[in-house]
């Protein structure tokens, strides 16, 4: 498990940066990561509904918002873009490097790692699950895409799966919405099918 002393000691100036390093930042809900190549630029992996849209380059290379961000997730679209590191940071920590002591795989050489990433920019599919901003720098560089974030987000999700209360609780907001928005197939097939769902994966 990672402290906050571990992680503090972890957090650098930018200038003492180096092409190849991982880079990581604190965002409200999770952890977004980047390769650093250089030349106060760094390649990342952003769900981005733009593109789908339009070819302007000039439209696309703005900061992602948070509305191209969550349409870019559900619509499953994404690039590996180049910014700037204060673009990338959005006003937090920066942590170099610390995920090499959560790794199993070695670093790969720097230069390596950021021609890997560099090869890659451009659109890519997005998933939250197979292919996010962790997949890509472990990807980068370890050889193996990885995402601890995942990992433990499925690890909670199989707990609450387990948990037989969640049946009973699933049950009882179903019942519940079948008497407030009546008897029908659209409220009466969820209160069963889910349920029951949760029941057998437990």
């Amino acid at each position: 498990m990672t402290t906050e002393s571990d992680k503090n000691a972890n957090y650098c100036d930018v200038s003492s940066l180096k092409r190849g390093d991982l880079l990581e930042v604190s965002r409200t809900l999770f952890t977004h990561f980047g390769i650093y190549l250089g030349g106060d630029i760094v390649a990342h992996l952003m769900p981005d509904i733009l593109p789908v849209f339009t070819d302007d380059e000039k439209a696309v290379r703005q900061v992602v918002t948070n509305q191209r961000l969550v349409l870019g997730v559900i619509c499953r679209s994404a690039s590996i873009r180049v910014d700037s590191v204060e673009d990338f940071a959005y006003g937090a920590g920066i942590a170099v490097n610390h995920m090499d002591t959560r790794c199993k795989s070695p670093a790969l050489p720097s230069e390596e790692v950021a021609a890997r990433a560099e090869t890659l920019v451009g659109s890519t599919d997005y998933s939250l699950l197979w292919n996010n901003c962790e997949h890509f720098v472990t990807h980068c560089r370890y050889g193996t895409p990885v995402s601890i974030q995942t990992d433990q987000f499925c690890e909670v999700v199989k707990t609450i799966i387990r948990d037989q209360r969640s049946v009973f609780v699933t049950a009882a907001l179903g019942l519940a919405g079948m008497f407030w928005l009546g008897l029908g197939p659209s409220t009466t097939l969820p209160t069963i099918l889910i349920p029951f769902l949760l029941w057998m994966a437990g």
